[in-house]
């Protein structure tokens, strides 16, 4: 079983030190299985991972009504945490980022249905959405708690000074956004600020989109899987083979450690403060399991300055995304 970690201090959250990112058990990451993400999440379980993230672009509307079905019967075991804003159909259209208050609150209903629950743990503003001031969308989400529709607030890729804004109209518990030894860019700004204010970080893509594992060759990802497209620059083509040489650096640290690749990578996150929940998704027993592992890597200072030396800030080539314009906004 693995430890406790509080999210938030004005508006807090204890969840498990590791949560579990469920996207890829409906979309984006090739093949899916109802079966295998339902025993995953069950193991998660088990195991004393009780933060489940989930949102309803994922799918969409699917990867919601699949944690639901698989919680039934474990509600009070978890922390359900969802997300909306980015608005798609359920063909899968994409109609843009949507913070109006009007939005918030039918998502929040429709969340709600499809997870089958009375009330969601921690609710996010997925992407801000620049046209609409974010002390209306957060205002918006600040009924659903007085309803009693949702415990605690959140944000994604949201920029310092939208953070400040929202936390005085209500306080946020946590910022979710991609932190890994890949993706230290919010070190400078977006972390100081949180620990200003007293909100927790959620950390996704903690292993770099599955890099960080050391299984992703250019070969290696199904047909359908969008870390093979120009989504994900770092993935592709001649980016993909230079930061596949820094993965063989945390590889061979990583065995003179007696751990995986993505253990060692998982540690160093779990590493950067009490305040840090990061969710490896995963859509396998297995994956699951070496991942709860990392919880048991305890990294010295010697560790940390040789990952620093593997990895140096700014030496991963490529974006983390082809397009970066709803990215700390």
């Amino acid at each position: 079983m693995i430890t406790t970690r509080t999210l938030g201090t004005t508006s807090p959250l204890t969840v498990s030190a590791l949560g579990l990112g469920c996207m890829g058990m409906s979309e984006f990451y090739g093949s899916t299985d109802e079966a295998g993400a339902t025993a995953t999440i069950h193991r998660a379980l088990d195991l004393g991972v009780t933060l489940l993230d989930t949102a309803d672009m994922y799918g969409p509307f699917t990867n919601e009504e699949l944690v639901g079905r698989a919680i039934a019967g474990h509600r009070d075991d978890v922390q359900l945490a969802t997300k909306f804003g980015n608005e798609r159909l359920a063909d899968g259209t994409r109609l843009g980022i949507n913070g109006r208050p009007d939005y918030v609150r039918r998502a929040c209903d429709a969340s709600l249905q499809r997870l089958g629950v009375e009330y969601i743990d921690l609710y996010y503003q997925h992407r801000v959405d620049p046209s609409v001031p974010i002390e209306e969308t957060v205002g918006a989400m600040a009924e659903l708690v007085a309803a009693g529709k949702v415990r605690h607030l959140g944000l994604s890729e949201a920029a310092p000074a939208t953070i400040r804004r929202a936390h005085a109209v209500h306080p946020i518990t946590a910022l979710q956004t991609e932190y890994s030894l890949f993706t230290r860019d919010l070190e400078d700004e977006i972390l100081p600020t949180l620990r200003e204010l007293g909100i927790g970080l959620v950390p996704y893509s903690p292993l770099g989109r599955g890099i960080l594992t050391g299984a992703i060759t250019a070969e290696s990802l199904e047909p359908g899987d969008s870390r093979a497209t120009a989504y994900f620059p770092r993935l592709n083509g001649e980016a993909l083979q230079a930061n596949l040489a820094l993965v063989d650096r945390v590889r061979a640290l990583a065995e003179a450690k007696g751990c995986t690749p993505g253990q060692l990578a998982l540690a160093w996150v779990l590493a950067q403060g009490e305040d840090v929940v990061p969710i490896p998704g995963t859509k396998r027993v297995r994956y699951l399991e070496e991942n709860v592992g990392a919880t048991e890597v305890v990294l010295s200072a010697g560790d940390l300055a040789a990952l620093a030396e593997a990895v140096p800030r700014g030496s991963v080539v490529g974006a983390r995304y082809g397009d970066m314009g709803s990215i700390d906004v």
